[in-house]
């Protein structure tokens, strides 16, 4: 479509309901953005979108205003158990947002029960408050959903309550396949009635979205909104009112730079991204002792009970740090957001460009600002070609403190921080390994020695990547890192005795290691040439007539004797390995052993 200009509520062609127009007006959204004036309308008249539009631009409105407004011309009242509408997102945190905006919408119309599925709840409580309060509106986020429809034995039968379903919101779409929602999405749909109108909203457009499209969509308007100011051949994709920045610093210097960075913008509101949870885990840590004044708040994937708390907190605040994952990085609206910070660069350009989106958002201006090392500056050409992402370059800030020795000090103080260093570091190779874009993004052309040293590291660990190479330019501390103390006296308890364990099962493996190795070593050619000397002093002494051949034959036979006796072999094998060699070497008799027919 073409570039769609701002403009009013009342110039909608299908007039919106008052109460809707006022809840707009209250809520200071006196005008419609670009995506809303093309999305709504063609919404409203029974057609299904494909939206695309810059991260920011108010997607989230562009469909709750439809599904109310066609939820309330419905010629058949819904009743409580009745689902008219679901909205599908990839995050916990996105699906609480939007419930939170659709709350607002839905308050003068108490008609209108709505329902919020996401992981990290027990989902019985939810069976238990949809048969009890309904849902006519359902945001999930697509595994929750997807298990909701095989809760039938609970007394849920949601297949049965969305045969009244008119309309289905695919949210962030492209993120939803990328996190591996493909299956549940496919399952959901299944259930799902075909007369309805969906609408699938995306800040990019991918191979993987564009099959969903065909998939789930019919005859689909496509649509995509560039913003006011931006050419409409341009295919930007970071809102117009960012400044983007990138900063060339060597691996070792990234930390202080950062922390200098924090020191000096206090007062402001940051976002943080980071490769992985465990760099997420130490550098929040280090960040929450190094930056004083400022509340640090941690948020990644791998949090199950705390996220929805932590967000809505950093939401509330002011100002203050949220050091994140890409858990974060996809149409989460947290207002007032100054700079967004990425430590790491992301797995993928798309990444790039919807982590830059958490600020200037919807009019509002914001920055950005990108660490590279030395090796990765090609990506920012990168970028601007791929996905028309203008950067500029933020020089190295001077006078700064060098803040590694604290953190090293805080390791050898607290094995929690020692530990959490070590599962950083081997974390954030494995995640550099997987880089999308390895041309740029290559390991075998990383400072391992820098890395760990901006790292804080006491010593290198062991990991595959780093095997059987030297790292002169990386001195380990001077200590047995086993020695380090929890400074959690309970975590330090539980360590001792599970230490104390392990010596004490070490202990007894050693002891019965040294058995095994001396029967084992029985079998082998040194112990047999020291049993023939002995055997040959013997006959020596005792004048035995029994020639080597006739002996080795004799301990044969009293082998076979002895498995047969045990059960290990049968009569058969047995009489076969005696008379193998054609003779017997000699009587079992001779040796004090009854024959085998007196034994039986």
């Amino acid at each position: 479509m073409e570039h769609v200009t701002e403009g009013s509520w009342e110039s909608l062609p299908m007039r919106l309901h008052p109460r809707v127009l006022g809840a707009l007006r209250e809520l200071g959204f006196p005008y419609m953005t670009p995506v809303q004036s093309a999305t709504i309308p063609l919404f409203m008249k029974n057609k299904d979108v494909a939206a695309e539009a810059v991260t920011g631009s108010g997607k989230t409105l562009a469909f709750v205003i439809p599904i109310l407004e066609i939820l309330l011309r419905r010629e058949e009242k819904l009743k409580k158990n009745q689902v008219g509408a679901i909205i599908i997102t990839p995050t916990r945190e996105l699906a609480v947002q939007i419930d939170e905006v659709l709350a607002r919408f839905t308050k003068p119309f108490p008609q209108f029960s709505q329902i919020l599925w996401i992981g990290g709840r027990n989902p019985g409580e939810d069976v238990a408050r949809f048969k009890e309060q309904g849902g006519n509106i359902i945001v999930a986020t697509p595994g929750r959903l997807e298990d909701m429809f095989r809760r039938k034995a609970e007394g849920l039968d949601l297949a049965s309550c969305v045969r009244s379903l008119d309309v289905l919101v695919l949210d962030e779409a492209d993120r939803l396949l990328d996190m591996g929602f493909e299956a549940s999405i496919n399952t959901i749909l299944e259930f799902l009635p075909k007369q309805r109108r969906t609408g699938l909203f995306s800040a990019t457009q991918t191979q993987e979205v564009e099959s969903l499209v065909r998939a789930g969509l019919r005859n689909p308007v496509r649509i995509s909104v560039k913003e006011k100011g931006v050419a409409a051949s341009s295919t930007q994709k970071t809102p117009a009112r960012l400044e983007n920045y990138y900063m060339v610093c060597k691996a070792d210097e990234k930390f202080n730079q950062l922390v200098h960075f924090l020191q000096n913008h206090k007062q402001e509101k940051h976002l943080i991204f980071f490769s992985t949870c465990a760099c997420v885990e130490y550098y929040g840590k280090a960040l929450e002792a190094l930056v004083k004044g400022v509340e640090v708040m941690c948020i990644h994937g791998k949090m199950k009970y705390k996220r929805g708390k932590i967000f809505m907190e950093f939401r509330r605040s002011q100002s203050g740090i949220l050091v994140c994952t890409d858990v974060m990085a996809r149409g989460i609206d947290i207002p007032e957001v100054n700079w967004v910070l990425q430590y790491d660069p992301p797995s993928s350009a798309s990444a790039f460009v919807h982590r830059c989106g958490r600020t200037a958002r919807i009019g509002h201006g914001g920055s950005a600002l990108v660490f590279l090392l030395p090796m990765e500056e090609s990506y920012i050409s990168f970028l601007e070609i791929n996905q028309k992402c203008p950067l500029q370059e933020m020089k190295l800030q001077k006078n700064i403190g060098d803040f590694l020795p604290k953190l090293k000090s805080m390791a050898l103080a607290d094995r929690a921080v020692f530990e959490k260093g070590m599962k950083a570091f081997v974390s954030h190779i494995q995640a550099y390994a997987k880089h999308e874009c390895n041309l740029i993004f290559r390991l075998k052309d990383l400072d391992f020695a820098s890395l760990a040293r901006g790292f804080a590291l006491l010593r290198m660990p062991k990991m595959p990547e780093l095997r059987g190479r030297q790292f002169p330019d990386f001195v380990p501390t001077d200590i047995n890192t086993d020695t380090i103390p929890f400074k959690d006296k309970v975590r330090e308890k539980q360590r001792q005795k599970l230490l104390e364990q392990q010596r004490k099962e070490k202990r007894e493996n050693e002891g019965r290691k040294k058995f095994i190795k001396n029967k084992a070593w029985s079998k082998q050619k040194a112990k047999k040439e020291k049993k023939k000397k002995m055997n040959e002093k013997r006959r020596r002494e005792e004048g035995s007539e029994i020639e080597d051949e006739d002996m080795e034959e004799l301990l044969n036979d009293t082998r076979l004797l002895k498995k047969f006796k045990k059960g290990k072999i049968t009569e058969e094998e047995f009489e076969k390995g005696l008379f193998s060699s054609g003779k017997r070497a000699v009587p079992t008799a001779d040796l004090g052993i009854p024959d085998l027919e007196e034994d039986c």
